[in-house]
């Protein structure tokens, strides 16, 4: 007869707070998704549309700041112990996509 394993006290609040630290990384990951998806959408006019390509920068640029800021509060120790890899997946996808499409915007 097997006996239960006696759990932490601290294992019954983790669902509650995966849920508290949740919310912040998804509201700073769908404005970067929002953001990098307008800078993929966007297309200049004509080769010297200016207008366009600050538009490019200005979304590839709001999206690094956001899923920068993910990554920052998912690289908190708290945070990282609760929310697990697969969390900061997303935000890290958008980070290298737009950091990439900026890198590609011509001059």
């Amino acid at each position: 007869m097997s006996h239960p394993v006696p759990q932490h006290p601290d294992d019954a609040d983790r669902g509650c707070l995966r849920v508290v630290l949740a919310v912040p990384l998804v509201l700073l990951t769908l404005p970067a998704a929002y953001a990098c998806w307008l800078a993929l959408t966007i297309r200049p006019g004509y080769p010297g549309d200016e207008d366009a390509y600050r538009g490019i920068e200005t979304g590839c640029l709001a999206a690094v700041f956001f899923a920068g800021l993910a990554a920052l509060l998912w690289l908190l120790p708290p945070v990282r112990r609760v929310l697990r890899w697969p969390w900061i997946v997303p935000a890290a996808l958008l980070l290298a996509v737009a950091v990439v499409r900026w890198v590609t915007v011509p001059q």
